[in-house]
Parts: C-alpha cells; sequence; structure tokens
C-alpha cells in the first residue's frame, strides 16, 4: 500500500505541539526525529521493543504486571495519530521481532498522512554491506561486524551503520555484548584497530554474510536461554537493532560448529600431549584421565579447539566445570592443576601463542588453585540441586531454602519449578508426573535405519548386561529408550567402530539424569559404573555429548549447568520421579 500525504525527501517532519501532561517517551520521539540522525531514532524504538521482550526478563523475577507486550504498544501507537507515534510504529515495522507485527505496524504508517523523513518510510529497503569478524588468538570469544546502508541519497557514510556484536565463547557461544554506530565499517575497523595494544593476537577478516547472519542467530538464541538474562548498557537494548540487520543477510550459511568426540582430527590428541616435553613429567594413570577430560571441556567449550586456553577457560575449568562435571577422590582431583599448567604449556607452542599469553594462563592456574582444592575437599551440589544453586536459588547450607542473592525477588517455587520443567518435558508432563516403576520393556526397533541395526545391537547388549548386574530393570527400560531414541535421532552416531564407549555412554548418561551418582540418588561411583566397560569418565562423557545431540536433548554444547534436563519423564526411574513430585508438591503449593 502507497503511503498517504507528502513524503518531502529527508525532510525533518513537523513536530506535533506538546502538552504539559505529554507522555515522556513522545516528547523524546520528538526531540530524536528533530536531530535528523537516523540511528538516534533506530537506537530509541530498538530499547523499546527490548524492554517488551520477554526473553528480557529473568526466570528468577517476578514478572512485572505493568510491563506490557509488543503488541499492546502496537496497539496503543495505533490509538492515537500523532507523528511521533507514527515514527515509532515506522521503527517497529522494522524491528519487531515477528512479521506479524512488523506487518500490522507497516499498515498503520501506510494508513497515516504524517511527514516523516523519507529514510524512515523506506527503511524496509535497507542493504546490507560488509560483514566481518574479529577473533583472538586465545578464542575466548569473536566480534562480528555488520555494515548497514539506509536508503536515501547524498552522503554514503552518513547513510551507513555499523553494528558490533560480541560472541562469548566460554558463556556457551552466546550474544554477549553489541553496539550499533554511525559510518562505514572500514572506518570503524581502523580506529579498533588504532586502540588495539596487541594487534598481532587479533585476527580481522571478511565473513561470509549467510555465514555471519547464521553465527548471529545462532548466539542470539543461545543467549535469551542464559539466566540470569545477559546485560550491559547496550544489551539487550540492541538486540532488535542487531537482528533486524541479520535479517537482511542472505540465509543458507553455516553456524558455529564444535568438533565432535569422534572426529578424527581429536583422536589420538591425549596420546600427542603426554608424549611431548612438556608432559614428560605425568607418568601415572590419573594424569592421563584428568588430561582428556580437560580436553573434552576445552572441545565442548569454550571455542570448540582444545588447544587454546585463556585465563578466563582456566578459571571456569578450576572453579566450577571440574568440581561440579568429574566425580572422584579428593586425591585424583588434586592432581589437576599440574596437569592442566601441562596441557597449556604444549597447547600454546602447538597454537604458536606468544609467551607473554602464555604466563598469564599459567599465572591464572596459580591464583584460582587455591580456590579449587578446597572446592574438591568440600560437599558439592549435583543433579537438580546444582543447577538451582548455580542460580543462586537454594540457601548456602542446601537445605532447600531461598538463596540469598534471590531473596525478596522471586518465590522458591519459580526457579524450582521451572527446573522441574526442563527435566521433565514441560509443564503438562510436570503435573501428570507419577512414581510408578517404569515396567520392564523391550527394545523398540521401529524407525531404527537397518543399516546402524549390528551397531545397535552390540551397545544395547551391553547396556543390558550392566543393568542387570549393577543396576536394575526399571535402569535397563530407561537405557533402551535412550539407546532407541538416539538411534532414530542421527544414525550416523553410530557409524564407527567399538561400541563399548557408546553403551558407556548410554548407561552414565541415564544414570546422571537420575541422580545416580550423587547423594540425593542412589549414590553409586562412577568408577563402579565405568569399570563394568572399562573406559574412563572423560571419554564416555565426551561420546554421551555425541548422543544427547543425536537425541534431540536441547542446549548440548552449551556450559549450561543442567545435568539431568533429558525432557522426558519416560527416561526417570521412579526414584528420581519421586523426588520431583515431592519438589513439585512442596513449591507447587507456594
Amino acid at each position: 500500500m502507497t503511503p498517504k500525504g507528502p513524503r518531502p525527501n529527508d525532510r525533518a517532519p513537523a513536530p506535533s505541539r506538546g502538552e504539559d501532561d505529554e507522555p515522556d517517551l513522545l516528547a523524546t520521539v520528538r526531540d530524536t526525529l528533530a536531530t535528523g540522525e537516523p540511528l538516534d531514532l533506530l537506537v530509541e524504538v530498538s530499547t523499546l521493543v527490548a524492554a517488551v521482550d520477554p526473553r528480557s526478563r529473568s526466570p528468577v523475577r517476578e514478572a512485572s504486571p505493568e510491563v506490557p507486550s509488543l503488541a499492546d504498544l502496537v496497539g496503543s501507537f495505533a490509538g492515537v495519530d500523532r507523528v511521533e507515534t507514527t515514527a515509532l510504529l515506522a521503527g517497529v515495522a522494522v524491528l519487531a521481532p515477528d512479521e506479524a507485527l512488523r506487518g500490522r505496524a507497516r499498515r498503520q504508517v501506510a494508513d497515516r498522512a504524517h511527514q516523516l523523513p523519507d529514510w524512515l518510510l523506506r527503511l524496509g529497503r535497507a542493504q546490507p554491506g560488509r560483514t566481518m569478524a574479529a577473533t583472538h588468538v586465545l578464542g575466548d570469544g569473536e566480534t562480528i561486524m555488520v555494515e548497514v546502508t539506509l536508503p536515501g541519497t547524498g552522503d554514503l557514510a552518513a547513510r551507513t551503520v555499523s553494528a558490533v556484536v560480541y560472541v562469548d565463547h566460554n558463556l556457551g557461544t552466546v550474544a554477549k555484548d553489541a553496539v550499533v554506530v554511525p559510518g562505514l565499517l572500514d572506518e570503524l575497523v581502523a580506529t579498533m584497530q588504532a586502540h588495539d595494544d596487541a594487534p598481532g593476537d587479533t585476527t580481522w577478516a571478511d565473513l561470509d554474510p549467510a555465514a555471519a547472519r547464521a553465527r548471529l542467530t545462532e548466539a542470539i538464541d543461545t543467549g535469551a536461554l542464559v539466566v540470569p538474562p545477559l546485560e550491559s548498557e547496550t544489551w539487550p537494548a540492541s538486540r532488535p537493532l542487531v537482528e533486524w540487520a541479520a535479517r537482511l543477510l542472505p540465509e543458507g550459511g553455516a553456524g558455529y560448529r564444535r568438533p565432535d568426540g569422534d572426529d578424527p582430527a581429536q583422536a589420538g590428541l591425549t596420546e600427542a600431549f603426554l608424549a611431548s616435553p612438556q608432559a614428560s613429567h605425568l607418568g601415572d594413570p590419573d594424569h592421563r584421565e584428568l588430561a582428556e577430560s580437560m580436553l573434552w571441556f576445552a572441545t565442548d567449550h569454550g571455542p570448540g579447539d582444545p588447544l587454546r586456553w585463556s585465563p578466563t577457560a582456566v578459571e571456569i575449568l578450576l572453579t566450577d566445570w571440574l568440581p561440579r562435571k568429574i566425580a572422584g577422590e579428593e586425591a585424583f582431583l588434586a592432581k589437576a592443576p599440574e596437569v592442566l599448567r601441562a596441557l597449556i604449556s604444549y597447547a600454546h607452542a602447538e597454537r604458536g601463542v606468544r609467551a607473554e599469553l602464555t604466563a598469564e594462563t599459567l599465572q591464572a592456574v596459580d591464583q584460582v588453585e587455591p580456590d579449587y582444592q578446597e572446592a574438591i575437599r568440600s560437599p558439592r551440589p549435583q543433579g537438580p540441586t546444582a543447577l538451582l544453586a548455580a542460580m543462586g536459588a537454594l540457601d548456602p547450607e542446601g537445605t532447600g531454602g531461598l538463596g540469598a542473592g534471590l531473596e525478596g525477588l522471586v518465590e522458591p517455587g519459580q526457579v524450582v519449578l521451572e527446573v522441574l520443567r526442563g527435566a521433565v518435558g514441560g509443564e503438562e508432563a510436570l503435573g501428570a508426573l507419577d512414581d510408578r516403576a517404569l515396567p520392564d520393556e523391550a527394545f523398540a526397533w521401529e524407525g531404527v535405519d537397518p543399516d546402524i541395526a549390528p551397531a545397535v545391537s552390540e551397545v544395547l547388549a551391553a547396556c543390558d548386561r550392566c543393568c542387570d548386574e549393577a543396576l536394575d530393570v526399571e535402569y535397563r527400560t530407561a537405557c533402551r529408550r535412550f539407546l532407541a531414541r538416539a538411534a532414530r535421532g542421527d544414525p550416523a552416531a553410530f557409524h564407527r567402530r567399538g561400541h563399548t564407549d557408546t553403551a558407556a555412554a548410554v548407561c552414565w548418561t541415564v544414570g546422571k539424569a537420575n541422580d545416580l551418582f550423587t547423594p540425593e540418588g542412589d549414590a553409586m561411583a562412577v568408577s563402579d559404573l565405568l569399570g563394568h566397560f572399562g573406559v574412563s569418565q572423560a571419554s564416555v562423557a565426551q561420546r554421551a555429548t555425541t548422543l544427547l545431540r543425536a537425541a534431540g536433548v536441547p542446549g548440548q554444547g552449551s556450559s549450561s549447568p543442567d545435568d539431568l534436563a533429558l525432557g522426558d519423564p519416560g527416561l526417570l526411574v521412579a526414584g528420581q520421579r519421586r523426588r520431583f513430585v515431592a519438589l513439585r508438591d512442596r513449591y507447587g503449593e507456594g
């Protein structure tokens, strides 16, 4: 539909006459339009859209009844026929997250006769320009840059804006911060490089536009799942602007890809490290298993490169991941810092990292080690308790009360029930949860590719033997169900030689989901379970990640502390569901 009324080219709008009780928003928009700077208005609209985006609300904070939805705002703007609301609608018409709202806003603008800048009326014709990525040698994150040219005539630089987005790999490859600035991307990059104290540590390169869109979309979507939500002075206020810039780019690109645990390039890495001069003093089996665990961490977290270590990665590994993920005796875990120092030295030598950065990373081990040694000698929550503790939802004594960090912000039930919903597959599944024992059930071959049937049969037999000898019928049924789900989901996960570690991974995963290895569950030692297969915890955990992805379990490859959210009550034994039912009933009433 053609907009009604005169449309002067790039002319500032005639402002509406203000009133004493005029809303602050309209006054701000009027002043912003008067500047004639497109980015001023775009930032204002982006901030407004982000403020009412449900993704910006923390699930551990009570939602304010005063916060409207974006649809409500569009409706209120439609009911006020002023140039300021028309300008807001024109911005929403491109920045709203869904097409339905964008179309509704476009129709409202088309039906009005207000004079708006030509660039604003034709904002839907904006064109993407150059896309680039800047990556640091240690791989903590990546900066993605997208140039956008606004419609209109005149100086190109004056009509160009550049979105700069920082993607943090250590937090799970998430969009953590962003800013949108005026000007050409070439000029911005030149300024950033001029202020880089160590230019040799950062690589600047053009990025395929489709890949830029895929990476930005993936990082934004994953970042929206982080609890509490990531916030800065400009994030998530700039998120609608960044998503708009990404939508201008072509589809079909490849997002972030982490190496699979079965990747041939990863095979032999432990042996290569242990055979290196840096590891000449590491000789006992504990060193090997710890090295495997660290390489698993580096592959599945951070940048996905097991030979890139930064001070931040060291801190995450020692203060959180190893104490929480790896079950073992104190004497075993205490050796980790020694192994890590050798691994850092080896990895940096392989990647050609300069000596100063290696020294900083090794110093981080020294700084964190005292806290690590204390942590492994202290009781540590796992399973659902670990997730609640990580969110600050439990009291320091772990008695199930509300943590001080959330005091007054949320009812305990909000947090606890959110964890339980993730564990069993949603609100309806949680409401229907019972503690009846799983039946003795045969393996379901329906939907399994015949080409992988021999491999699956071998894994199934090994799982059954372990459950018969060390567990029970319920665990056997749960393992069979999980195995069938993974086999149907991705047959390629079974195209490999040797299936012992796959069987171990099935039993380990189901055990973790049921708190088998914690005091809250049956308190079985991980080493006792894996002893049936003769594999290490690190190798089986890597294999488990592949199976979880094959089974379609969400959130794999992130640094989320939730180890139990398989999202299927049919994979939980009666004892675990009984614990969940008790939590549901206790907190649900509140």
